[in-house]
């Protein structure tokens, strides 16, 4: 069992070893671009992030043309240093905007829709206020079941106190 345990370990680390040989720079539009090739010799010193310690980054001849310098990047360096085809110099993703753009929509469509049903209780609840201080105002008995389940008639007390809880709800759900 341990000589088991002991080579998922040092498997573990000879597997890692590859990912230590990674280059990591940034491009010309501000991206990082990670490779297991040195960078394009347009890569300034400063952009580059990280390389692997046992290469060192290639040096440009001083007779060689920009044309040869091009044809010496490797295929995989010239791709991630590209911007991407479908976003032309800026770096954006249409499929990931148009997400974007419909999540957008959509939240503004539930809060529509939950302000219209605010609306809607608030009216309901203006509606119903003025009717109930309409009744409190015309002097009739009233009557409301106390906490014991008995029918009680409302005093001037419990009359006022009622008229003022309407009147608050006419003034917060009443506006136009």
């Amino acid at each position: 069992m341990k000589l088991h345990k002991l080579c998922l370990v040092t498997l573990a680390c000879v597997w890692s070893v590859g990912a230590v040989a990674q280059w990591q720079w940034i491009d010309k539009d501000g991206r990082k671009v990670f490779s297991d090739r040195p960078p394009p010799l347009s890569i300034p010193d400063k952009d580059i992030l990280r390389q692997p310690q046992q290469q060192p980054r290639p040096v440009a001849p001083a007779n060689a043309d920009a044309d040869t310098q091009a044809d010496a990047q490797p295929a995989a360096a010239k791709a991630a240093a590209k911007p991407a085809a479908n976003a032309p110099g800026k770096g954006v993703d249409k499929e990931l905007e148009e997400r974007k753009a419909k999540a957008d929509a959509e939240k503004a469509a539930k809060d529509k829709a939950d302000e219209k049903k605010m609306a809607a209780a608030k009216a309901e609840n203006c509606t119903r206020a003025k009717q109930s201080k309409a009744t409190l105002d015309s002097g009739q008995l009233m009557k409301h079941t106390n906490a014991k389940g008995e029918q009680v008639f409302l005093d001037d007390a419990a009359r006022a106190a009622e008229r003022k809880r309407a009147q608050a709800v006419i003034d917060s759900d009443c506006k136009p």
